[in-house]
């Protein structure tokens, strides 16, 4: 039997970490075995270049290495951990995948969008997610939401940079309306959930009760 893959796009403070969370705990409970994970990272050596993309200190990074090492860190996250779940029947939660490269290096960084596209399908083995939910917020509130903490490489980038990532991720969920899901990241926590479960639910032929 095929797996389910769900993934979780957003801005920065959007919940969408927490989401995941709370869909695996519900999933769970009703015996659903599920691969959480995350981009960029997953396994050992994907987790190895996040290291890299997310270190403040790297303000030197081109978008162009920016790119290819989020291709790279994809490409043995997608070979060694999802599509071997999935095809061991798995539902796998991913908190951000391609979508985000091209929310952030395609029209965040200004990238060219037909280098990559291409390059994202070697790197993903064509594999295409099942459901994608955007959760989506004004970029002002969401960064609100993070900045007591110490933000990383991406999370320091300006405004107007969250303002052009926020604004691809509305047209992606317009151009893929068959597998993507909009939220309001506004919401109580609790509420977002109790759509995103019965989205998902609904997906897997379960009645939510």
């Amino acid at each position: 039997m095929k797996g389910v893959f769900i993934t979780f796009e957003g801005i920065e403070g959007s919940g969408k970490s927490t989401q995941m969370r709370l869909l695996a705990d519900s999933l769970a409970s009703l015996g659903k075995d599920c691969l959480l994970t995350r981009e960029p990272g997953g396994p050992p050596i994907s987790e190895r270049i996040r290291d890299i993309l997310l270190d403040a200190d790297n303000h030197a990074m081109l978008p162009e290495t920016e790119v290819l090492l989020y291709a790279a860190s994809r490409a043995q996250h997608t070979g060694q951990w999802i599509i071997p779940a999935l095809k061991e029947g798995k539902i796998v939660l991913c908190d951000r995948y391609y979508d985000s490269t091209s929310a952030y290096q395609g029209a965040a960084r200004s990238l060219n969008r037909d280098f990559i596209l291409p390059l994202t399908d070697f790197a993903t083995f064509h594999t295409v997610p099942d459901l994608t939910f955007l959760l989506d917020l004004p970029v002002e509130q969401g960064l609100a939401r993070i900045n007591s903490r110490q933000l990383d490489r991406l999370e320091r980038e300006s405004v107007d940079f969250h303002q052009r990532v926020r604004q691809e991720y509305l047209e992606l969920a317009t151009r893929h309306a068959e597998r993507f899901t909009v939220l309001d990241a506004a919401l109580s926590k609790q509420e977002i959930h109790a759509r995103i479960l019965d989205k998902v639910l609904t997906q897997l032929g379960v009645c939510n009760a």
